[in-house]
């Protein structure tokens, strides 16, 4: 989308649409603009439009207005406020506007919201409207072709930087997101290595691609023995963002890429079992960081690794109580084929640490536990440095994408011994799913290293449409992460 600056008046530029938040039916406006604030306000009392998170409205233009439209967008009560609804509506505006033939959108440069600053405000809403025009066709016949759209904020705007930043998230975003969406069928890890390297090429990151012999001579025998039962073989892909500062350690982001998950031989049931084709978002969001991080062109090198491998139980599938060798040589019990998720990581957590980085983040659709903690209101943070956890749970308030911390206590570590062998990818009691997983995890990352596991089970994709965004991917975790690498500078 493009975004652009203008110091036109709101109300005298000549848009398809003017955009306005509203806290409750209170637009949300600088000073100077009361005659269309007093428009708004009364457009909004004479209909159902209260101004809740999520709710949208559009209403013709009358009077000294420029636009044909005008397109209220609410963002909630102000106790209830995050950052993210600053974002969801303004797609949400965008969303609906397009579905009415609106191509060109106008915003004020300033938000109205004393908790939130220009430069964020600027990014959010910027980022908002490119997602909202976004809409997965690939496998739908011809339909009626949408305008191109526009985005211009009118006032003044003294960092033009945050704008780039939007339209380059945007872009990132975009480009990801019919990967994202893709089914296991259309999407096995051969694609998704080969979308990497023609991603790495076209933002000018380095892109190696492990296959099955080389994973085989290196020992990763946890996402090995993930795609023994699949036709498809696994593949590790690493991408590198060299920085500018080359005495810098590397930050590692790992992603959780399996392109669809059957639980192998631990069979999941039937019903909904075809949303696992978003058991790939960990990785898929480290795609989208990874390109964030490019266009930002951070002086911090940047690495992402993902571990794809597709899950199915077939003949040479692993069994229930089978033992493997991790990379590293530490030995799991496998006591449960849908619990895989960990065994790629182990692998990719180990490479990770091979790097000697300064931090290593990693990001996984792992538990369904986090999603009964939790729900889709945020992802579970766990980790092993409290400076790295606090600063992520920063950028996710910061970027709209909400984090909450969960303890890692060593009975959680306990709890995954195995009788059999170094560990086993299940614990014994049942309980705490997330925080064992997380402290399963941990035993593969040095204790010298600073690192951090996001659960994004809850959080990784929608199963219905919501008015910022249709079913499908959200890429959560791409905006934090970007957001926490610019602030490393």
């Amino acid at each position: 989308m493009k975004i652009s600056v203008s110091a036109v008046p709101l109300a005298q530029l000549r848009k398809d649409a003017i955009i306005l938040l509203c806290r409750g039916r209170t637009p949300l406006l600088p000073p100077g603009s009361e005659g269309l604030s007093a428009q708004a306000a009364a457009l909004a009392k004479a209909s159902a439009f209260k101004g809740e998170a999520g709710q949208v409205a559009l209403f013709p233009l009358h009077g000294e207005a420029r636009a044909r439209q005008l397109v209220l967008a609410g963002i909630g009560e102000a106790r209830h406020f995050h950052n993210g609804l600053v974002e969801q509506a303004v797609a949400a505006a965008v969303r609906a506007g397009r579905a009415a033939g609106i191509g060109s959108f106008a915003m004020a440069a300033a938000s109205g919201l004393e908790e939130l600053p220009d430069e964020d405000y600027l990014l959010l809403a910027g980022r908002g409207a490119a997602w909202g025009t976004y809409e997965f066709s690939t496998f739908k016949g011809d339909g009626e072709k949408k305008p191109a759209a526009s985005l211009v904020f009118s006032g003044t705007v003294k960092d033009r930087s945050c704008l780039r930043m939007a339209e380059a998230h945007g872009a990132s975003l975009l480009s990801t997101a019919d990967l994202a969406n893709l089914p296991g069928n259309a999407a096995p890890p051969a694609k998704i290595a080969e979308w990497a390297r023609a991603m790495a090429k076209a933002n000018g990151l380095a892109c190696k691609v492990l296959g099955k012999a080389e994973l085989e001579r290196k020992g990763c025998n946890g996402i090995l023995c993930v795609a023994r039962g699949s036709a498809q073989d696994p593949r590790m892909i690493i991408l590198t963002h060299a920085g500018s500062d080359k005495n810098a350690r590397p930050v590692v982001l790992v992603g959780k890429t399996v392109t669809f998950d059957t639980g192998g031989i631990s069979l999941k049931p039937g019903k909904g079992m075809g949303w696992m084709r978003y058991d790939k978002c960990g990785g898929m969001a480290v795609l989208a960081a990874m390109q964030m991080v490019a266009c930002m062109k951070t002086k911090t090198p940047v690495i992402g690794i993902l571990g794809a491998a597709e899950n199915m139980p077939g003949a040479n599938a692993t069994r229930p109580g089978d033992i493997i060798a991790a990379y590293k040589g530490k030995t799991i019990e496998v006591l449960n084929t849908d619990a895989e998720g960990r065994l790629v990581l182990a692998d990719a957590l180990g490479l990770a640490a091979d790097l000697k980085p300064r931090a290593i983040v990693d990001l996984a659709t792992l538990t369904g536990a986090c999603i009964i903690a939790l729900g889709n209101a945020a992802a579970a943070i766990l980790g092993n440095d409290q400076p790295l956890v606090e600063a992520l749970l920063a950028a996710g308030k910061a970027s709209g994408e909400r984090l909450w911390q969960l303890p890692l206590y060593k009975e959680y570590t306990d709890d995954m011994k195995s009788d059999f062998a170094d560990l086993s990818n299940l614990s014994k009691s049942g309980g705490a799913g997330t925080a064992t997983a997380a402290a399963f995890l941990q035993e593969f990352v040095p204790a010298s290293i600073p690192w951090a596991h996001l659960d994004i089970a809850g959080t990784a994709w929608l199963e219905s449409a919501k008015p910022h965004q249709g079913a499908g991917a959200t890429l959560f975790g791409a905006r934090l992460l970007a957001r926490w690498v610019a602030e490393l500078e």
